[in-house]
């Protein structure tokens, strides 16, 4: 969405207040994507205001989103809310000008008399939505073995059969208790 502020620049108004539902690309197949396996059952609502102190302008975006998510562990569907805020200065390029790249991030650019809205949603919906979800805290996941929902009980699979590539740290882990065990008994 691209934010009209001629009006606030112009100094007839001092506030300009918005809403929109917010059109994501869709990266849920995206194995490289933070949103991976993320489905949004409605559009995230974006919602704030653009305010002028004086010539100094100020974004508020709050953006809340509801999604289903697998779990991590247990790839149980997860559904919840998330609400996140942002503020930054609003800035035109000219203002802008000899600023070092790194420190322009920290600005929401005014292009032609109008902010897009949409770029700085996007990156904060990036920057916070966590990179796992979980069903719970304490999740016991799946067996490694047949695939068991270790939340609904157990298996009968051994579990103390250790990984073949974790092999070589087990030998070390057991040099390790040896010395150890060496010292105490000195």
């Amino acid at each position: 969405m691209k934010l009209d502020l001629r009006a606030l620049l112009a100094g007839e108004c001092r506030t300009l207040p918005f809403h929109f539902a917010l059109d994501l690309p869709d990266e849920s197949n995206d194995p490289g994507s933070i949103l991976y396996g993320v489905r949004f059952p409605s559009p995230p609502e974006a919602s704030g205001e653009v305010v002028n102190s004086a010539g100094y302008m100020r974004l508020r975006l709050d953006l809340s989103l509801d999604f289903v998510a697998p779990c991590a562990r247990c790839l149980a569907d997860v559904a919840g809310t998330y609400r996140f805020t942002l503020e930054k200065t609003v800035a035109t390029p000219e203002m802008l000008d000899g600023l070092d790249e790194d420190k322009v991030d920290d600005f929401a650019v005014v292009e032609d008399g109008f902010l897009d809205l949409d770029e700085p949603a996007y990156a904060l919906l990036l920057s916070e939505f966590p990179s796992r979800v979980l069903c719970r805290e304490d999740c016991r996941g799946l067996c490694p073995i047949c695939g068991t929902d270790l939340n609904e009980g157990s298996c009968s699979c051994k579990t103390s059969e250790t990984d073949p590539r974790l092999s070589p740290l087990a030998a070390v882990l057991e040099r390790l208790r040896e010395e150890e065990k060496a010292k105490t008994e000195k």
